[in-house]
């Protein structure tokens, strides 16, 4: 008797990047990147680095990224723990853009540059990205009290834990908030290591309400607004809506920010971005309970720009402006680039 079981379909189609079926298994396309690769200058040559695992058991590694003012004798430099973008769903630390993004940031600001990998969905919804973010984050903390072997000799000589800072785009953006919010409940510990603000780079937010910048603007080149409702359909525990705490930090369900401690913020925004209004609104909030937050609007630039271009003029400006957010030179700025 032949089986009556339908044979699976397709549900989710992410064009070149991977296809869902109805019985959960994913199919993943290797050649995905559709960015151009830069072509990078010899100066960011001088970046040594390497990949280190921090998580043995999920075997999830990041990149150190050593810059060459590294090894001044003397010179401790800031760490900067850094996740890359993809709607929680596509990318890796080893892609061209990010790296190059990487190296640029290790080499300008100067700092140690930790690029972290994550599980992606939909094989690992969030909050698996969070988590492993937290794993990253203590392997942060294990650094800074290590000793002889256990020491990753770069960071030993040189890292300044005191002066951590984490950042992401997009989507790592988005993990850079849940991090923020399990430092500032207690839920991460990184003490001895002090993490001294966090940056996020135009963050990838839900919602079920439409903002004006998503119901009004034009698709981004790179981000659209059927492919941001897709990516949250398989990044999200199935059934949630994109107003679920994962999603949304002012959803009807997401936890109340007043009474949290976060470290201070550095919040970067696209002007032509769909989700411009949605990052602007998380800025002015966040401001209205007293929170300690930079806003940088970037005229004429889209979703991921800095991904997208990690050499380009609105790039270096976005180099400088992280720079200024590392080193203490803050406050609230406008960029028209």
């Amino acid at each position: 008797m032949a089986s009556t079981t339908p044979a699976p379909y397709v549900v989710e189609d992410c064009g070149p990047n991977l296809q869902l079926f109805s019985d959960g298994t994913v199919i993943r396309f290797e050649d995905y990147n559709i960015l151009p690769p830069p072509v990078l200058p010899p100066a960011l040559s001088t970046v040594q680095w390497k990949d280190v695992v921090y998580d043995s058991g999920r075997g999830l590694k990041l990149r150190v990224y050593r810059p060459p003012a590294a090894t001044v004798a003397g010179e401790k430099l800031p760490v900067l723990v850094y996740f890359h973008g993809g709607g929680y769903v596509i990318g890796s630390f080893e892609m061209d853009n990010f790296h190059a993004c990487c190296l640029r940031l290790a080499h300008e600001l100067p700092a140690f540059v930790l690029s972290a990998d994550y599980r992606l969905a939909p094989e690992h919804r969030l909050p698996a990205a969070h988590d492993d973010a937290a794993t990253a984050m203590s392997w942060v903390r294990g650094q800074a009290v290590a000793s002889g072997g256990a020491a990753d000799p770069w960071l030993a000589e040189s890292a300044d834990f005191g002066r951590v800072f984490v950042s992401g785009d997009s989507a790592g953006a988005g993990i850079v908030h849940h991090v923020a919010l399990r430092l500032g409940s207690g839920q991460i510990a990184v003490d001895p290591a002090r993490v001294a603000g966090c940056a996020l780079l135009f963050p990838y937010f839900g919602g079920e309400e439409r903002t004006r910048s998503e119901a009004e603007y034009p698709p981004g080149p790179f981000l659209t607004l059927p492919f941001s409702d897709q990516g949250w359909r398989l990044a999200l525990p199935r059934g949630a809506t994109r107003d679920h705490p994962l999603a949304n930090p002012f959803g009807p369900e997401s936890p109340a920010m007043d009474g949290v401690a976060l470290p201070p913020l550095l919040v970067v925004v696209a002007q032509l971005d769909l989700l411009r209004d949605r990052d602007v609104d998380y800025a002015a909030r966040l401001r209205a309970m007293g929170k300690q937050v930079e806003m940088v609007e970037f005229e004429g630039q889209h979703h991921g720009f800095f991904a997208v271009e990690p050499l380009g003029d609105a790039g270096s400006e976005l180099v400088r402006v992280v720079r200024r957010f590392v080193y203490g030179h803050g406050g609230d700025a406008a960029a028209s680039k």
